[in-house]
């Protein structure tokens, strides 16, 4: 039978193992807005914007910052708060705004993207309560190579802070 040194000296060596192999994927935010860290990927900041009563489609986004060498790819978002959150692009066309459905977001390798209103966002479909200033939206962001990364985004005011 091991001796009690044997077996604590193993343990010291295993326990950083076992987390070694977990998923470098996982993330978790300390606070609505604060900085998670996935892989390469930083997300922070950004906002949901507050909706008016009866509202069901609302809007909102965050910085995605790849500090990588690697390119990665927001591939979709969801959201227990919404029946279905979409990936937006926002563009003036002939001073016609024009509004599609993207099938992903590239974030190019040491590059910033930047969703927000007015360009790339989020929409979120289905709302089951309008967003007001002070709930905070719990958001899976699924990545091509960062994988799942839960982020907090807070709902701030209509003029966006």
């Amino acid at each position: 039978m091991p001796s009690m040194k044997t077996l604590l000296a193993a343990l010291s060596v295993m326990t950083p193992l076992a987390f070694a192999v977990l998923p470098a994927t996982s993330a978790e935010t300390e606070v609505a807005g604060g900085q998670v860290v996935a892989g390469a990927l930083t997300l922070s900041g950004g906002t949901a914007k507050p909706m008016p009563p009866g509202a069901k489609v609302g809007g909102g986004g965050l910085t995605i910052v790849n500090a990588g060498p690697s390119a990665d790819r927001l591939v979709s978002v969801e959201s227990p708060a919404a029946g279905r959150v979409e990936l937006h692009e926002m563009t003036m066309e002939n001073d016609v705004m024009r509004m599609r459905k993207l099938d992903g977001i590239p974030v190019p390798a040491g590059q910033t993207v930047t969703l927000a209103g007015g360009g790339l966002h989020l929409m979120f479909i289905d709302v089951a309560k309008p967003f007001r200033q002070g709930d905070t939206i719990p958001l899976t962001l699924q990545f091509e190579t960062a994988g799942k990364v839960t982020y907090a985004l807070p709902v701030g005011t209509l003029a966006g802070k």
